[in-house]
């Protein structure tokens, strides 16, 4: 869809991307590599879950803080957060469900409870819910808030489809994908508000990131590839890292052309 000039202007002001098929690639891979770094520091490093929170915690911290006191939107600044929401959330997720012993139903409830809470809360206090045009500095407390529970969800959605159902690795990523494409099914077909669906889609990413983490890392009787977790977590990171530059120039060039077309 090609931007008019003003709704370039409300763009410019915006502090997050505009929501294209990249913007959901980098996405994937931000979940994945919030799987695999995860396991890598928890599992790998044996710091443990509760440690391993407080470490992504504190990254995560720092990283909101250069986001939210910034102007404008930075790629960089920007995917730093998702990346971390994502890291916590695997290490968030694996503390409730297997340290305090909730279990992946009990955890996913309360999550998404709390993503359905935080929205509620969102939609009172500001008068409705944004997902591309953040601006105003409430508005981005509650966008990170959201993305951080979601995030957490989702970690524990997928261990669920995987294990508790017995899906495994693979099929789980395959049932995320469909759901995945039924809400934007969902989203070109209905009427639908356009919150729901973006969303619905943030949470489901978030398993699928899981499952394919964990389809490059467990070990081969558990289903995985048994890929070493700080070497994937690096090329994972590399992936993003270009996909975030590609997605950055382009667009760079659709400003161009709208401030183009605008001075005709």
């Amino acid at each position: 869809m090609l931007m008019n000039k003003n709704d370039a202007a409300v763009q410019a002001l915006s502090k997050v991307p505009q929501v294209t098929l990249m913007f959901w690639a980098i996405k994937i891979l931000a979940t994945t590599l919030g799987e695999t770094g995860g396991d890598a520091v928890t599992m790998s490093m044996k710091l443990g879950y509760a440690e391993g929170s407080l470490i992504f915690l504190a990254f995560f911290a720092v990283a909101l803080l250069f986001q939210v006191f910034s102007e404008g939107y930075h790629p960089a600044r920007y995917w730093a957060v998702v990346a971390a929401t994502t890291t916590v959330g695997t290490t968030m997720s694996d503390y409730l469900d297997r340290t305090l012993g909730l279990g992946y139903v009990n955890s996913s409830a309360i999550l998404l409870l709390g993503v359905l809470l935080v929205l509620f809360a969102w939609s009172r206090i500001m008068g409705k819910i944004e997902f591309e045009d953040i601006a105003d500095r409430r508005d981005e407390i509650f966008y990170w808030l959201t993305i951080l529970v979601s995030n957490t969800l989702g970690t524990a959605l997928g261990d669920f489809v995987a294990d508790d159902l017995g899906l495994g690795f693979q099929l789980g990523a395959l049932l995320f994908s469909v759901l995945i494409v039924a809400v934007a099914i969902a989203y070109y077909k209905t009427g639908i508000s356009p919150n729901i669906p973006f969303w619905a889609a943030y949470v489901l990413t978030r398993p699928l990131g899981a499952t394919l983490g964990d389809t490059l890392t467990k070990p081969l009787a558990h289903g995985g590839l048994a890929l070493d977790r700080i070497s994937s977590s690096l090329v994972i990171l590399a992936l993003m890292v270009v996909a975030i530059m590609l997605n950055h120039r382009a667009g760079q060039r659709r400003a161009v052309a709208v401030a183009t077309d605008g001075s005709r």
